[in-house]
């Protein structure tokens, strides 16, 4: 068996067998196949596609290139919950501590943003001292402890996928679907989980722009996760107009912080709770999606998912002060209004623009290597629907760099069209995907 072998075949629209998904991905992350080889493998796959089988064995291979996590030892159930990329989707820092109040183990290995969308590890990093590079160790005994810990990839994990997915960024490659369920789940599914909630976002603001892609995807991501025995449902959700009010990393950590506390925009509020519900049932603490949801709704109502929230904030050694003064969060130096030019009724707000007007001001990253600030960022002021005035607030840009500030406002002046006439916005959840 070689590696031109394998290209070919998959060159002329063959499927490969799981010895050779295996021999490829272990030399690949050998180093014994260059990276040339590899480049061509992937447009193979990008153009010609893969079974259901070969993308089972391709996230079994993947998964198996480094370390697994065992959680076998902590009783209960182990759920984790993964969205496919938004602008303004800070999910993650909500659903954790009420699924984790509700009895279920979370254990998350998130990432950084990504383009225009955010990353729930920013977001964390905004609140001083918090630590999202912790140890295996350290990371079993928070899932064990409080019921969640929220960390980063660390580097023994799923080291193929690292390898492959710096190598798709720069070969056109990224939008592939086998290659994307075979990102995802294989870091997933080294983590120990017996189940998985996935939030595939559809619409302007998201990589799956259409509801087709969408469905696409989360087919192929819930048949691998079911094909390897674990319990995984998607819920398709749209993302044209950003989720909640704020966008930025301190900004969406403060947003989060009053949705548990009840106080939080209806629609973030929605998904978060329909999410936790999902992994609540997953997780068996409720006999079915309607108690799940009332049992999700509980955690925010009795403040028991805020109290999870400050002691995971401790235990990864951040100041749980931020839960009762957000005030401590970084704070932008400077606020300005972008005003409607006109009156009448916001038909649309460009989610992908919004994120990229915070992007723009330092909120992300335009290159890896580039530093965040956490304090900037957007802040809606409306939603697709509402009436407006001319001259009235349509969002604030939080910004601490001049120079930054006049491309980010251009960037949003292009987010917002205002008609005569009002429309009705789509519905946030569109279907739900369970094998």
């Amino acid at each position: 068996m070689t590696a031109i072998e394998i290209l070919r075949k998959k060159r002329d629209g063959h499927a490969l067998t799981a010895p050779e998904i295996n021999f490829i991905i272990e030399a690949y992350a050998s180093g014994q196949v260059p990276d040339y080889q590899m480049s061509a493998l992937l447009m193979a796959v990008f153009l010609n596609g893969m079974t259901t089988e070969e993308m089972g064995v391709l996230t079994q291979a993947m998964m198996h290139s480094g370390d697994l996590v065992d959680l076998t030892d902590i009783p209960g159930r182990k759920i984790d919950k993964h969205s496919t990329g938004g602008v303004g989707d800070k999910t993650s820092l909500i659903l954790a501590p009420i699924a984790a109040a509700a009895g279920v183990k979370v254990p998350m290995i998130s990432g950084r943003g990504l383009g225009h969308t955010g990353g729930t590890l920013d977001k964390l990093e905004s609140i001083p001292g918090f630590r999202v590079d912790l140890s295996v160790e350290q990371f079993r005994r928070g899932v064990e402890e409080i019921g969640l810990c929220l960390i980063g990839q660390t580097q023994r994990l799923v080291p193929a996928d690292r390898k492959l997915y710096a190598l798709r960024d720069v070969t056109a490659t990224v939008e592939s679907i086998p290659l994307i369920v075979a990102s995802i789940m294989s870091k997933k599914l080294a983590e120990g989980i017996d189940g998985l909630v996935l939030d595939v976002k559809a619409g302007r603001g998201a990589f799956m722009t259409t509801i087709q892609q969408a469905e696409e995807l989360a087919n192929a991501l819930v048949a691998t996760g079911r094909s390897m025995g674990k319990d995984v449902v998607a819920l398709i959700t749209a993302m044209d107009q950003p989720l909640g009010y704020n966008v930025g990393n301190a900004l969406e950590v403060a947003e989060s912080i009053a949705t548990l506390r009840g106080e939080g925009p209806e629609d973030l509020t929605l998904l978060s709770v329909e999410l936790a519900a999902e992994m609540i049932h997953l997780a068996r603490q409720a006999s079915d999606l309607p108690a799940a949801r009332r049992l999700a709704r509980r955690q925010i109502e009795n403040g028991r998912a805020l109290d999870v929230f400050r002691t995971c904030i401790t235990f990864q050694g951040g100041d749980a002060r931020v839960v009762d003064e957000p005030g401590r969060l970084p704070r932008a130096q400077h606020m300005a209004c972008l005003p409607a030019g006109r009156g009448g009724y916001v038909t649309a707000i460009d989610a992908a623009a919004v994120g990229m007007a915070s992007l723009l001001l330092g909120g992300g990253r335009l290159r890896k290597e580039d530093p965040v600030d956490p304090a900037v960022g957007i802040v809606l002021q409306v939603k697709e629907g509402v009436p407006v005035t001319a001259g009235q607030a349509l969002a604030e840009i939080h910004y601490n760099d001049e120079s930054k500030k006049g491309e980010a406002w251009r960037c949003l002046e292009d987010a917002f069209r205002i008609s005569e006439r009002a429309v009705t916005s789509s519905p946030l959840l569109r279907s739900r995907i369970h094998g």
